[in-house]
């Protein structure tokens, strides 16, 4: 298909994006793409995973990991500018949802598909000649970092590519789905937060200044800053619309903020299946990827009621009885389709003489260009101080734009939405209109459909939208009184302790007894289901982009914030620690001068120091290399009473501590068990750069000279095959050097 694939994109690019590039701006209108070539090299499907559970009868839902490194040529110009730029390579990695739907009785089956991501993908561009490109008027406020945000956010929910399959499908119901509900997120406080400041060159721990950022598909949202706390409380509350599960998910990270780069304090992803099934939580929630500190969340899951009945119910339980307050929390949601005008006046100053600014009139009399030319119109609409944009449609009076709305009302009873179509290219109203919502509230199925007259326009001038409204209602589960809730809900998947050491490696494992073991997790290559699990709970370690329109933004963000991520992994480390690794030379000149005595006059076996199994696996969903270590064979003993080994691993060039991962330590054996997975947040290009350096180690006691290296293997990751993983026994060596798979 990839030949067909690439010459769908080209025709995209020459039809559909050059006008539409040349039509956003003025200076742009001489913009052409010169050559699009997508390289030979494939989309690849690193794994598919159908869903069985919660799915209607007439759909089929799955998810593919997609991974694309492809050696492109697009080359653009603007003539104008004698501006030239391109793409020279493209890498895209992460999850792609495709829903077959409805399926039908005829052939081909399947009506229509959809396409999106479920959360933003890793995406990188090499381009060529961009500073000449940012150099051009009207993109100069730009970034590379902030083009790469707005593409990303395009394939996330709620955007969605659909494609028509047979001719009868309502392509609007399927390309603007009503959502499946919506998630009240109370981001309350946390405990216990992890003190980053420090003061006297870092001799003395001071506290942080800790603030959220909250994640549902491309919903963002960003708490207020708590300055010098440890137990800060925020008492905010963010709505967020869920159009898709299973597979969408909260996410929340916690920085703490620093003049230079943010340090990270958390984070926390929580399955919205969960959520949706409790209908309400409120609990304390351990945070990942850090030794301590807690997060209090009260999560409701709302649903969308077609009726009113419950609507006094409602507006009395977030007060909006009381006030007419066009904020606060919600009561319902307004989810509007615009799709087409008809008729709109071709010449402003027929009807509207005050609504053409004078500048453009004097402008479009200087050129000698004729005022009655078609409009590029677009619609602005309105519900108390929320606004939002329509796409603009240039050069005609009968404009179809297929665009889906939402917005969240405080009260329906009190609050009107107005339209008003504007003619971008003049500067100057078309028309508008005012619809108060409380006609919805007596429409069936609180929804209209229909041609709206235009006031202030022309004389058939009309504009055609489905508008429907939505009850927001928390439905309580009847619960029985014995009924215990489990707080399954950050990783339904995965048990307490296989999260404790895949999700905390850097924190040093104290020996567990055998019945806290964790769950063995099997080979990657023998069930993609298992892994999948292991693989679903590991929280993104993405560092926020921050988008243009934080919503709820308390603290200002300069354009030049885009040009940092915080991450936990920029936190200023201390050198290696010599007492913390000690594979050292001169452990392995005692791990030589050992073998030495073993063999004593005997030939050893083919592997004298014995064996580790390994799975190994980039997960391009998750954005990380998952290491599992299964068990060792064959150990030599460092003692009359055998060896205590457990793994130590980095993944080279990283030696700073908190790179390091450990097992538990398995005591007096030469063959343990260990089953435990891991994982290093890196880009699938990134890891292929890197070596995975695997020691495995005798622990004896605090300051005990039978400490020792027991053997090390060094295994260079640049496969082809990472994307699928492999589970493999390798033969252990005194310095790690000519690893080989022994089976």
């Amino acid at each position: 298909m990839w030949p067909f694939i690439c010459q769908f994109i080209e025709k995209l690019f020459r039809e559909t994006i050059e006008p539409a590039v040349r039509g956003a701006n003025n200076h742009l209108s001489t913009f052409s793409f010169t050559k699009i070539d997508i390289g030979h090299q494939p989309l690849r499907i690193n794994g598919v995973k159908v869903y069985t559970e919660n799915v209607d009868k007439r759909q089929i839902i799955l998810d593919l990991q997609i991974s694309f490194v492809g050696n492109c040529e697009i080359d653009l110009e603007i003539k104008r500018y004698f501006c030239r730029a391109g793409v020279k390579s493209i890498q895209i990695h992460g999850t792609m949802r495709v829903i077959l739907e409805p399926l039908i009785g005829d052939m081909p089956l399947i009506g229509a598909l959809s396409l999106f991501f479920l959360r933003k993908p890793l995406l990188e561009i090499n381009w060529t000649g961009l500073t000449n490109l940012l150099d051009v008027p009207g993109l100069n406020g730009l970034s590379d970092t902030i083009i790469l945000d707005i593409i990303s956010n395009y394939l996330v929910l709620p955007n969605r590519i659909t494609v028509p399959l047979v001719s009868e499908v309502q392509i609007a119901q399927l390309r603007f789905p009503i959502p499946k509900g919506v998630l009240r997120i109370h981001f309350i406080e946390a405990q216990d937060l992890e003190g980053k400041d420090t003061y006297l060159k870092g001799i003395v721990k001071g506290k942080s200044d800790p603030y959220g950022i909250i994640r549902v598909g491309n919903q963002i949202f960003q708490s207020k800053v708590i300055k010098e706390n440890l137990n800060p409380k925020w008492n905010e509350v963010y709505e967020a619309l869920v159009y898709e599960h299973p597979g969408q998910e909260l996410e929340i990270e916690l920085f703490d903020e620093d003049p230079d780069k943010d340090d990270f304090l958390g984070s926390l992803m929580i399955d919205l299946i969960e959520v949706e099934k409790e209908r309400l939580l409120d609990e304390w929630f351990t945070l990942d990827e850090v030794s301590k500190g807690k997060l209090h969340l009260k999560l409701e899951w709302l649903t969308l009621m077609p009726t009113a009945e419950n609507l006094d119910k409602v507006l009395t339980s977030i007060r909006a009885d009381k006030d007419q307050a066009n904020d606060g929390l919600s009561s319902a949601l307004l989810i509007l389709y615009l799709d087409s005008a008809r008729n709109l006046p071709h010449n402003p100053l027929e009807f509207n003489p005050d609504g053409l600014k004078k500048a453009a009139v004097q402008k479009a009399l200087k050129s000698g260009k004729k005022i009655n030319s078609n409009p590029n119109p677009l619609v602005l609409l309105s519900v108390g101080h929320k606004a939002q944009e329509s796409k603009i449609r240039y050069k005609t009076n009968e404009p179809v734009w297929e665009e889906n709305f939402t917005f969240f009302v405080h009260n329906p009873k009190r609050q009107d939405l107005e339209v008003e179509v504007r003619d971008e290219q003049h500067q100057c109203s078309l028309g508008n209109f005012k619809l108060p919502l409380s006609q919805l509230l007596e429409s069936e199925d609180l929804t209209m459909h229909q041609r709206f007259h235009l006031s202030n326009s022309g004389p058939n001038s009309t504009i055609n939208m489905k508008i429907a409204l939505r009850v927001l209602s928390l439905e309580k589960q009847a619960r029985s009184p014995d009924h215990q809730h489990s707080a399954q809900v950050k990783r339904p998947s995965l048990s307490k302790d296989a999260r404790k050491s895949s999700f905390k490696p850097q924190v040093p494992v104290s020996p567990t007894p055998d019945s806290n073991k964790p769950v063995p997790a099997s080979p990657v290559i023998d069930s993609d289901k298992k892994t999948d699990t292991a693989e679903k709970s590991q929280p993104p370690n993405a560092s926020p982009q921050w988008p243009t329109d934080l919503s709820r933004s308390s603290s200002s963000l300069h354009a030049s914030n885009f040009s940092y991520s915080p991450s936990h992994l920029s936190v200023k480390e201390p050198t290696p620690s010599i007492a913390s690794d000690i594979s050292l030379p001169i452990a392995t000149q005692e791990l030589r001068q050992r073998l030495r005595q073993l063999e004593n006059g005997t030939t050893l076996g083919q592997s004298p120091l014995g064996q580790i199994q390994l799975t190994i696996r980039h997960s391009s969903q998750r954005n990380k290399l998952i290491v599992v270590v299964h068990s060792c064979r064959n150990l030599i003993a460092f003692s009359e009473e055998g060896s205590d080994p457990y793994v130590r691993m980095y993944l080279l060039p990283d030696k700073r501590r908190s790179g390091r991962r450990k097992t538990h330590v398995s005591k007096k054996t030469l063959n343990p068990v260990f089953d435990q997975i891991f994982d290093f947040s890196v880009s699938l290009p990134e890891v292929q750069r890197r070596t995975l350096d695997v020691a495995v180690k005798n622990s004896g006691g605090f300051l005990s000279k039978d400490k020792g290296l027991l053997g090390k293997l060094l295994i260079p990751l640049a496969s082809e095959e990472l994307a699928k993983g492999w589970t493999q026994w390798y033969d252990l060596t005194e310095d790690g050097t000519r690893p080989h798979g022994a089976s």
